[in-house]
């Protein structure tokens, strides 16, 4: 992946939803100091606490990129945001996209960026030549965040973990496999662009053999009982060979997110499923704990549905933006030596 230009105008559209907005709201969470300001349509309700710039005015903040920070379903270029991305390359801006369709597969958008020249980078591009999985045992430790759904904190989680065990000068690194992730660690492999043989392959490929002591830790992506995106789950399950696992999970869900009729099953019937997959690729794969998105409860709502789950589980349950991930370090390193 080229280098990115930073810091980012983040663009949001005229989105209303806060789900498709993960990629803008996990840049500002995690890279703030890339972020010089917004820009959103008259009726967005989306905000990330950003100055709204025009593309000229973030030029002169000293923006070097525009990101699509909106990451809708089916990953498409909105016919709506042409004008605005023809702007930001006239402007000065490199545009820079996590969808599925590449930038420069518009007529118009590669036009005018050879034009100015400015860049068109797509980050959801995975490395040419992944090999198939081999299933051999690698060197060094793995922790994978899973989860019973799509966006239910599994970045968020991962990139948590990363840090806490940093603070504890634990060596580790965040392993990012979706766009969002991917433009917040600068590096990184689209599993959800991946070719479905070679899945596996590119987990082996995001993980590579390290240090013993070494933690590699992996963004999870879709879930195990997902309709539409359990396949991506199972390939980066088998090809992380996981020491350990945590799952994610956001407690205002019941259903699968934009799929009525199916349930969200009790989080003992995921962590059963999880390692009985994972057993394929590790001989003794564990679940450390539990990682919960509480966002609308307060802080006495957090605390008993926490306790809930650590009863059902047996784990410990945190919620990685309001409490941290120290219990889950605590349960990760554990057995480090085992």
């Amino acid at each position: 992946m080229p280098e990115l230009a930073t810091p980012y105008l983040v663009f949001l559209g005229a989105t209303a939803n806060a789900t498709d907005a993960k990629t803008g709201f996990g840049l500002v969470h995690w890279r703030p100091e890339l972020c010089t300001g917004q820009l959103r349509y008259p009726g967005c309700s989306i905000d990330l606490g950003l100055p709204d710039l025009r593309p000229e005015e973030a030029v002169a903040a000293g923006a070097k990129s525009l990101v699509i920070g909106i990451a809708a379903f089916g990953g498409r270029l909105e016919a709506a945001w042409l004008a605005t991305l023809v702007d930001a390359l006239r402007a000065g801006l490199d545009v820079v996209s996590g969808l599925h369709m590449p930038l420069a597969a518009n007529e118009t958008l590669a036009r005018v960026a050879r034009e100015t020249g400015r860049r068109l980078v797509d980050v959801r591009v995975p490395p040419a030549d992944i090999p198939v999985a081999s299933g051999r045992r690698r060197s060094g430790r793995r922790v994978l965040t899973v989860g019973t759904d799509c966006c239910v904190g599994k970045k968020y989680t991962a990139l948590a973990l990363e840090r806490e065990l940093r603070a504890r000068s634990v060596p580790a690194t965040f392993r990012a496999t979706g766009q969002t992730g991917i433009l917040i660690a600068g590096a990184g492999i689209p599993m959800d662009a991946v070719v479905s043989d070679f899945i596996a392959g590119a987990a082996e490929l995001l993980s590579p053999d390290n240090d013993p002591e070494h933690w590699d830790v992996i963004e999870g992506q879709g879930s195990i009982l997902h309709p539409a995106y359990a396949g991506v789950t199972v390939g980066l399950v088998h090809g992380s060979q996981p020491d350990a696992m945590v799952l994610c999970h956001d407690v205002s869900r019941t259903e699968i997110e934009g799929y009525s009729g199916f349930p969200v099953p009790p989080l003992t019937y995921y962590i059963d499923r999880y390692l009985e997959l994972a057993l394929l690729t590790h001989p003794a794969p564990r679940v450390v704990g539990v990682s919960l998105n509480t966002a609308g409860l307060d802080s006495a709502e957090r605390q008993s549905v926490l306790e809930a789950v650590e009863r059902q589980t047996g784990l410990p349950a945190v919620d990685p933006v309001a409490t941290g991930v120290a219990p889950l370090v605590d349960a990760l390193l554990d057995r480090q030596g085992s």
